[in-house]
């Protein structure tokens, strides 16, 4: 299973309406992250669960549902999450 495919079902926690993730890792080749294997993306998300929720809470959701994929797979994540109202 590919890390993006992989992100997908751990997001899936969060019921969004969409998932878009884009594997940037090549515009950081040489980064200390790059060494470590861990890769950098791009996540927009959208969710209803994300309604009332600052920026900090709506990100801890989402490192929560990613959980160990945070800590080996993924080292850098640029995340936009809004609620269907945001978009």
């Amino acid at each position: 299973m590919s890390r993006i495919t992989a992100m997908r079902a751990q997001l899936s926690a969060l019921s969004p309406l969409s998932v878009e993730i884009t594997d940037e890792s090549h515009l950081h080749a040489g980064h200390a992250g790059a060494f470590a294997g861990g890769g950098h993306y791009l996540l927009h998300i959208v969710s209803s669960e994300f309604t009332g929720k600052s920026t900090i809470a709506r990100h801890r959701m989402i490192y929560s549902a990613l959980g160990e994929m945070m800590k080996h797979e993924i080292h850098a994540l640029n995340i936009q999450a809004n609620t269907p109202e945001e978009i």
